[in-house]
């Protein structure tokens, strides 16, 4: 009976998690795919409390009354501009859970193997679903719980690294330590070894051992990638911890967290895939490499940045009668979605044509620009991907750049030795007037210099983005 009802509820808590995922690719339905996830998870809950080896009831109820309490503070705590560095923060608790439940399997493993037939059948929760594995299939299992730990430990130290870069709490340049590949490389092959002979009955030194240095492998591999590659990074991470997951849903016996971890881990691989190409940039080149390669010195800058005023800014948009929006992760840092869309609204009732242009990277964790700017409800139809805008560009009478960097730089066509050579970015210096908002004329995230700012064609409103904004607003009336 608890079998059947748990295996209805995870084909039906799967079937959920599926349309989540599929409603999420659309910002009108987003609402209604959160709304299946939540409800999914709820129901993989449940069905797990009351399946096969349930029991523990109290500790249990206590556990996931603290986790939701814990939960709701931080979503009630945690602005939108901490975002990415929250979603890093979820991906570590995952890798670090996985670790954990590993190494609780493999002590159930143990004490199974020590125990005669007749103590076995007295055996209750998971250790009773391991005392009915055959010596072929808890072999199997030891492969599993080693993959499970060693993904898992990546997972939790490569994202507690890419919180602190997202923070600002470590340095965003790429870093890594003498020897560089060839240390992650060893680390990894050491594993390997470690895995064949726990395979082969070596105890629990060799699991820990292995533990150590996926901790070190997790470590070193993102601190070693720069902070413009940090969304795919985030998005990278996500999948880590979906394989984590389903690894371990191998050694636990559950489909559910299987099917779960397959579609988590599938997703954010297609995802970072997705965003590599809209940098230009391998897969592997930015897991691996990092960001900042290059293969001589970068161009010299002529030029001045010239800086303007409000006024000024606001007689130009009075005479455009096309403007596009290209914001950045400087808009979510000053909260500016919100004057924004004020803007924009004044900007479309004096009958002006506004279009927002979002680059697939833009901000510090996919689709960061977009739920900024449904949350400030700016219709969906003015907000274009750029592969949508790109070309419209030349016959745009003003650009606002606000708060970007990196996806708004020249460089990436102009100089081939710039880090970021050979990456799409918004061509906005082709408008007739570019103006962009930012705090002051230091470097962007990754530490760039861009030319834009330099060109004849580009003014400085220097400021708090929010503030800025509301300053142009009052001049529009």
């Amino acid at each position: 009976m608890e079998t059947g009802f748990s295996t209805a509820a995870y084909v039906v808590a799967a079937v959920l998690f599926i349309l989540s995922l599929g409603g999420l690719s659309g910002q009108e339905s987003a609402k209604r795919a959160v709304w299946y996830g939540m409800v999914g998870m709820a129901l993989a809950v449940l069905a797990t409390l009351f399946g096969p080896g349930s029991g523990l009831w109290f500790p249990s109820l206590v556990l996931i009354a603290g986790g939701g309490v814990i939960g709701w503070y931080v979503a009630n705590k945690v602005q939108m501009t901490e975002m990415p560095q929250l979603v890093a923060a979820m991906h570590s608790l995952v890798g670090l859970a996985a670790v954990f439940v590993g190494y609780n399997a493999y002590l159930d493993l143990l004490h199974v193997q020590g125990i005669g037939p007749e103590a076995r059948q007295a055996l209750t929760g998971f250790a009773a679903i391991v005392a009915h594995k055959s010596p072929v299939e808890q072999s199997i299992m030891r492969v599993e719980l080693f993959l499970g730990v060693f993904i898992g430990a990546v997972t939790f130290t490569g994202s507690v690294v890419a919180f602190g870069k997202l923070a600002g709490k470590v340095n965003s340049k790429a870093n890594k330590l003498p020897g560089g590949h060839m240390l992650n490389a060893g680390a990894a092959a050491l594993s390997v070894l470690l895995l064949l002979l726990f395979m082969n009955g070596a105890g629990g030194w060799a699991l820990v051992l292995m533990t150590a240095l996926a901790f070190f492998i997790g470590y070193h591999l993102i601190m070693g990638i720069g902070g413009a590659d940090m969304p795919v990074v985030v998005s990278m991470l996500n999948s880590y911890s979906g394989w984590a997951a389903a690894a371990i849903g191998f050694s636990l016996g559950n489909d559910l967290l299987i099917v779960t971890g397959a579609l988590v881990g599938s997703s954010g691989a297609i995802l970072s895939y997705i965003m590599c190409r809209a940098m230009n940039r391998s897969f592997i080149s930015v897991i691996l490499g990092g960001f900042g390669n290059t293969t001589g010195p970068a161009q010299e800058i002529e030029g001045e940045q010239v800086a303007i005023e409000a006024d000024a800014v606001a007689n130009a948009l009075k005479e455009a009668d096309t403007v596009i929006i290209v914001p950045g992760y400087g808009m979510a840092v000053a909260q500016a979605q919100q004057a924004v869309s004020e803007l924009t609204r004044k900007l479309r009732g004096q009958g002006k044509t506004v279009r927002f242009a979002i680059h697939p990277v833009a901000g510090r964790l996919p689709g960061h620009m977009n739920v900024l700017l449904a949350e400030a409800r700016v219709p969906y139809d003015i907000v274009l991907e750029m592969d949508e805008i790109n070309e419209d560009f030349p016959d745009t009478d003003v650009v606002i750049v606000i708060g970007s960097n990196d996806i708004v730089n020249p460089a990436a066509q102009e100089d081939p030795n710039s880090p970021i050579a050979g990456m799409p970015v918004l061509e906005v210096w082709r408008a007739k007037q570019v103006f962009v908002s930012k705090r002051g004329q230091g470097t962007g995230y990754s530490g760039i210099e861009n030319p834009l700012f330099y060109k004849e064609n580009t003014r400085m409103f220097y400021g708090d983005a929010k503030d800025s904004v509301s300053k142009l607003i009052g001049h529009l009336d």
